[in-house]
C-alpha cells in the first residue's frame, strides 16, 4: 500500500504542477482558455486571477513533493496536511465554480489521503 500511496501521492502533485502552467503561463493560450471556453478578450481580462489561482496550486504541488521527500513522521504529517487542502479546495471549487472540480481536484486528493492513511 505504501507503493500505492506514494504513485498516488505524486500524480496529485503533478496535476497540480500541471495545473499551475495551465492558469500562470498558458491562461491566455488554446489550452487554458479552453478550460473554461473564455474568448481572448475574457482571457486576457481573467489571467491575473487565474495566474493568482496557479501560484496556489504551484503551492500545493510543492508542498506534495516536500511530504514524499521529507522522512517520516514529517513527511507523513505534510503529506496529510497537504492532501487535505487539496480535497477541501477541491469541495470548495465544485460548490462555487465548476463541479467538475470535485473529479478532477477533490477525488484525487481524497483517494491518495486514503492510501497515505491506509499505509501507515
Amino acid at each position: 500500500m505504501e507503493i500505492v500511496a506514494i504513485v498516488l501521492v505524486g500524480l496529485v502533485a503533478a496535476l497540480h504542477a500541471y495545473i499551475l502552467v495551465l492558469e500562470m503561463f498558458l491562461w491566455q493560450k488554446k489550452p487554458g482558455r479552453g478550460l473554461h471556453g473564455f474568448d481572448p478578450e475574457m482571457a486576457r481580462a481573467t489571467a491575473p486571477l487565474a495566474a493568482n489561482q496557479g501560484l496556489y496550486n504551484g503551492f500545493l504541488a510543492a508542498g506534495l513533493v516536500w511530504g514524499l521527500i521529507a522522512a517520516d513522521p514529517t513527511g507523513f504529517r505534510v503529506q496529510v496536511f497537504f492532501l487535505s487542502c487539496v480535497v477541501v479546495a477541491g469541495v470548495f471549487g465544485a460548490a462555487t465554480a465548476n463541479r467538475r472540480i470535485l473529479f478532477a481536484q477533490a477525488l484525487p486528493g481524497a483517494l491518495a489521503l486514503a492510501a497515505v492513511l491506509l499505509a501507515r
